[in-house]
């Protein structure tokens, strides 16, 4: 490997092992793979660019926009032409994941969800440091310069990673500039020499200082660690705790969460856990059908939907009335909660509409007016709260659904908003499915029965996502669970101008004693609100074989937010659901989340699919290879001529003698010849016979005097061919004349121009000009059969008219 080689793999690794630090950031760590594709991509970049005879400062330049390209393919790529080919609108499309993530960074605390917004920031973070340290370190060859980048990308992470931060991640970081600052010493020795001072015995070789210097490394990074551990704390250093911090101060417009309420529950669906997070009781007699709400997302941007409104306000001890209920004198019901110890950060479960929360300390807690979630300050733990609920008992009949009046003018506008670029299947289903329907609520309905027939399956192992691209997949491929449905439902009743949101929570809890209810790490849920007027958001449940089915009855005693336990007829087919186990182990509840089956049934756990795995960056690998084989033709046409040239000839009768080559052989070798001095710097001169212009190639390159004659030897050969009589055989060994009048060629180009001659050989041209030679051909063959055709068509009928006008009009 040359040196300049062992930098770029000792820089790209450096980025990787410093881009370490930021692994706690997240919840996943899907994203590293991502921006580990993304630094090699970037490395080979700078390979290809640096071989070529362009300026240096074309290499970053080059790089930069490689990875442009590589961050619309991975986050733009419903934008992209054809999914790979960027333009205006995939600029747009980036540009708002972007703002999602700026937004994301405001409403988080560490570990955060693993939103495309951040995961956007943290791989074009990593590029854009993987561009600087291969430009500092391999393209102006100052390794230790590198060091700053990597030190800036390790402090960032460190201090947002705070608490979460580790020693582990210094090391690792540590240990990568060592490599490059080692690579780097090796390439300036071998510069110098093998031998500094001293006879045979006081022979210092660049072996020895390589090792001394590897030593001195590993003792300041040991000295780096250990260190710290005797001198007082101050808080002040790269490794202390102290830089991080909750990002939320509870006192402003902005709340942070580690909870995403769509995309950290994609993780908890895919990879569902019987701990138990919460109990509760209920003094309802629908108490196990009613949800528990965590939060409402009422925004969708074509990325994801989220939580639109950025303020919130001290925790009242009544809450306000629901949004949208007119009638203040509903009926209440009560809740007494208690939180384990298995659930650490989480908005807080209560039934909906809420009308009053009873807490420990409501000065922890803040209120978001505009969809009455109860969101904690910072990041704030809510293990083993113990809290009261008093609910509404809303029960509207599913007629007075059907007459509910039209929603106000600003309700629509804000709850029926849809990005641009919603894919027009969303819409063109929405309407083909709510056809036959007269009303918004027999829409909703009709919607609920679609998604839960015997065309879509509830299925895990897909990938997760709830914008406009995971949309459009969910409704091809019709599978997918309750954050696909819940999402596709919402946007698709804001097709309809059905005012939707989405709202994330648990379905109802496990009866223990009738009284009590458990709930686990499988009941967590994602539906969709639709806003009625007069009752304000009702809950619909679109999701096969979990959670409630939704049905609101015609009587009045029916319930609504609670619906009642007899499912749709389309919910309860054997298509949409599992088949239900006969053993009396299997409780309804079991039944309800499709948990019952075989024994030997598990569960799938894929839920974090690696970055490698999704379309786009098959997308994006499938482009670069392309790229890559495109770049690459030249070269591979050109060593394929020379192998076909400098083929064997024909032994003569016998066996025994010289091999007798063709014209045909003559002539290749001597094309071979040309071609070659062509490709390092000397072009072809036609006017010129081919012993002058063996003779300009000698003069031009220097050749030696073995070279010199080769060249010789081939020029003969080729003039007696072109001019002697025929029947001349040659039997000169002429390939082997022209590996060595190349060899000698190559020796006077230099190293770039040899790697030029090599991946950007200039007698490739003559393949462009085949091709547009065949193409020209191809037209005027076509344009002559298309003149046939229609002479043989239209010929006759001209004759007769020909005919006719001589004859004149007698005839």
């Amino acid at each position: 490997m040359t040196t300049r080689a062992k930098l770029t793999v000792y820089s790209a690794l450096a980025t990787v092992l410093a881009s370490l630090c930021m692994l706690p950031l997240l919840t996943t760590r899907s994203w590293l793979t991502h921006a580990v594709l993304v630094v090699g991509v970037i490395s080979a970049v700078g390979v290809g660019v640096r071989r070529s005879p362009l300026y240096r400062w074309s290499v970053p330049v080059a790089q930069v926009l490689v990875l442009l390209l590589l961050v619309l393919i991975g986050f733009a790529g419903s934008g992209m032409t054809a999914g790979v080919l960027p333009g205006a609108n995939a600029l747009r499309v980036l540009s708002r994941v972007f703002s999602s993530g700026i937004d994301d960074i405001g409403q988080y605390a560490i570990p955060a969800p693993p939103t495309a917004g951040l995961r956007l920031i943290l791989v074009s973070a990593v590029g854009l440091i993987a561009v600087l340290v291969d430009t500092i370190a391999v393209t102006y060859r100052r390794a230790a310069l590198a060091g700053l980048p990597l030190l800036a990308l390790f402090s960032i992470g460190n201090a947002l990673a705070g608490e979460h931060g580790s020693w582990v991640w210094f090391c690792l970081a540590a240990a990568g500039y060592l490599a490059l600052l080692f690579a780097e010493g090796q390439d300036r020795v071998s510069r110098w020499g093998r031998v500094f001072r001293g006879g045979a015995r006081g022979t210092v070789s660049s072996n020895h200082v390589s090792l001394g210097g590897q030593q001195v490394g590993v003792l300041a990074l040991a000295l780096a660690l250990l260190l710290p551990v005797f001198l007082p704390r101050w808080d002040l250093g790269l490794l202390g705790s102290g830089s991080g911090g909750s990002s939320g101060s509870g006192t402003g417009g902005s709340v942070a969460t580690s909870l995403d309420p769509l995309v950290s529950l994609e993780s908890a669906i895919t990879k569902p856990s019987n701990n138990e997070l919460l109990s509760y009781t209920l003094d309802s007699d629908l108490a196990d059908q009613i949800y528990l709400r965590t939060g409402s997302l009422d925004q969708f941007d074509g990325a994801n939907w989220k939580l639109s409104s950025a303020v919130v306000r001290d925790l009242p001890v009544t809450l306000p009335a629901p949004e949208g209920l007119h009638d203040p004198n509903v009926p209440r019901i009560k809740g007494d909660f208690q939180v384990g110890d298995q659930l650490e950060k989480s908005w807080l479960p209560m039934p909906y509409p809420a009308a009053s929360v009873t807490l420990p300390d409501r000065n922890d807690w803040k209120l978001d007016p505009m969809t009455g979630t109860v969101v904690p300050v910072g990041d704030k733990a809510i293990r083993g709260l113990h809290y009261q609920v008093s609910a509404l008992d809303l029960r509207p009949t599913a007629d007075e659904l059907r007459t509910a009046p039209l929603a106000p003018q600003d309700v629509r506008e804000r709850y029926t908003a849809l990005p641009s670029d919603l894919p027009s299947v969303v819409a063109d289903q929405a309407r083909a499915v709510t056809a036959n329907a007269r009303n918004d609520y027999d829409r909703a309905t009709a919607l609920v029965n679609w998604f839960t027939g015997p065309q879509f399956k509830y299925d895990t192992s897909v990938e997760g996502g709830t914008g406009s691209n995971a949309i459009a997949v969910f409704l091809r491929d019709r599978r997918g669970f309750c954050v696909h449905f819940a999402s596709t439902m919402a946007a698709m009743a804001r097709v309809l101008k059905i005012p939707a949101r989405v709202a994330v929570g648990f379905t109802p809890g496990d009866t223990k004693d009738g009284k009590r209810y458990s709930v686990t790490g499988r009941m967590y849920h994602a539906w969709p609100e639709l806003y009625f007027s007069g009752y304000g958001w009702m809950r619909f449940e679109p999701t096969p074989s979990r959670g409630v089915p939704t049905r609101y009855t015609e009587a009045s005693s029916a319930p609504t937010t609670a619906p009642t336990q007899q499912p749709t007829a389309a919910a309860t087919s054997a298509a949409a659901a599992p088949a239900p186990s006969s053993s009396s182990d299997c409780t309804a509840k079991q039944r309800q989340l499709g948990d019952c089956g075989p024994k030997g049934k598990v569960v799938s756990q894929a839920a974090e699919e690696s970055w490698l795995l999704s379309g786009q960056v098959l997308g994006t690998l499938a482009v670069v290879l392309a790229l890559i084989a495109l770049l690459l033709v030249p070269m591979f046409w050109r060593t394929a001529v020379r192998r076909r040239r400098l083929g064997g000839g024909r032994r003569r009768p016998g066996g025994d003698g010289p091999t007798e080559l063709t014209d045909t052989q003559v002539l290749a070798a001597w094309d071979e010849l040309v071609d070659s001095a062509w490709d390092l710097g000397i072009p072809p001169d036609e006017s010129r016979t081919p012993r002058s212009a063996a003779r300009r190639i000698t003069e031009t390159a220097h050749l030696d005097a073995e070279a010199a004659a080769a060249a010789g030897r081939l020029a003969l050969a080729t003039e007696r061919v072109l001019y002697a009589p025929a029947g001349q055989a040659t039997t000169a060994p002429l390939a082997a004349d022209v590996r060595t009048a190349r060899r000698a060629l190559q020796a006077d180009a230099g190293r770039r121009g040899r790697i030029r001659a090599l991946l950007l050989p200039p007698s490739s041209a003559q393949l462009w000009w085949r091709i547009s030679d065949e193409v020209r051909a191809a037209r005027t063959a076509v344009a002559t059969r298309t003149g046939r055709a229609v002479e043989a068509v239209t010929g006759p009928v001209r004759r007769v008219f020909t005919r006719r006008e001589r004859s004149g009009p007698g005839a």
